[in-house]
């Protein structure tokens, strides 16, 4: 059982930047894919992104390629998802999602371990 904890949202204007960092207290990730997902109030949740277990592969929705990045620092036991150049529309509910593959699935089924997510704000 993984308890997974997101942190480092908050208030940012626009254009600026934001690094979320995923772990979990205790336990390592490096066994597990990391999936990072968002969702704005009265929208569906939607994928960012994924980094495989060994951090060698990222995988993006097409959406989102170019401002986020995605990367792990298996030492640390911490994911990470790098925002730049954000914008209000960036604003919702950001989550990091864990599973035991060796695959990195840009869908939300796939995983079984999820954070309670972290709030970025995006507003002058």
């Amino acid at each position: 059982q993984l308890h997974l904890v997101e942190s480092g949202g908050g208030l940012v204007q626009p254009g600026g930047s934001l690094r979320l960092s995923c772990a979990a207290p205790g336990v390592t990730l490096n066994w597990h894919s990391i999936g990072w997902f968002r969702q704005a109030p009265g929208k569906e949740r939607e994928g960012i992104g994924c980094i495989s277990k060994g951090g060698s592969n990222t995988y993006y929705t097409t959406s989102m390629e170019g401002r986020f990045t995605i990367s792990r620092d298996n030492a640390k036991m911490t994911a990470y998802l790098q925002m730049n150049d954000l914008k209000p529309e960036d604003t919702a509910a950001y989550y990091c999602a864990a599973v035991d593959m060796n695959t990195c699935p840009l869908e939300a089924r796939w995983y079984d371990y999820w954070g309670q997510g972290t709030q970025v704000t995006v507003s002058s």
